[in-house]
């Protein structure tokens, strides 16, 4: 397999759309989400999602499906990784953070590896594309040295699956076999 260049930089086809809190004297509204914003593939399912300090979900890719989210309350460390091989960005990785105090929807397309980091409690609304399917769902560890982002967790919570996902360069070839079976 052909190991990608690995650089730190935003993967090509991820966006940050500053979300504007509107506050008068009953409270505040913000609008969360457009369709003119064009964020790829309509969401089919929205999820609410209460984390636990110290958790760490995933490092998980999408053949399929794209990603729409918002940290709502507390604070999560996004990592990616952009694991296209056609991709202008292939192999560049990033780890940004994002605050319930500072709205912002990311956008995330299929084939840019993606986990969440919550060091303190948070609450995450995310959108998918398309249904869940297993197909859809390729894992690696969170922590494994090829991948190599540099979360500041030594031992986070981990769900049973992410605990036992398999390597980064094991997650890769899986995603390029779904991808050439899609076609």
């Amino acid at each position: 397999m052909r190991q990608p260049q690995f650089s730190w930089g935003k993967p090509d086809g991820v966006t940050f759309t500053p979300l504007t809190t509107h506050p008068d004297s009953r409270g505040d509204l913000t609008e969360l989400f457009r369709l003119e914003w064009q964020l790829g593939q309509p969401p089919v399912q929205w999820n609410l999602v209460h984390s636990r300090p110290d958790v760490l979900r995933g490092v998980h890719v999408h053949p399929i499906h794209e990603d729409y989210l918002i940290v709502i309350q507390g604070r999560m460390l996004l990592g990616l990784c952009d694991i296209r091989q056609d991709s202008p960005t292939w192999g560049a990785r990033w780890l940004i953070e994002l605050t319930g105090q500072q709205l912002q929807g990311v956008f995330i397309p299929h084939g840019v590896a993606h986990g969440f980091y919550f060091p303190e409690p948070a609450t995450l609304l995310y959108s998918v594309s398309h249904y869940w399917d297993i197909r859809d769902e390729l894992g690696c560890r969170w922590d494994d040295p090829v991948l190599n982002l540099p979360w500041p967790a030594q031992n986070p919570s981990l769900s049973a699956r992410d605990a036992t996902a398999s390597s980064f360069e094991q997650m890769c070839l899986d995603y390029t076999a779904a991808c050439h079976a899609a076609v």
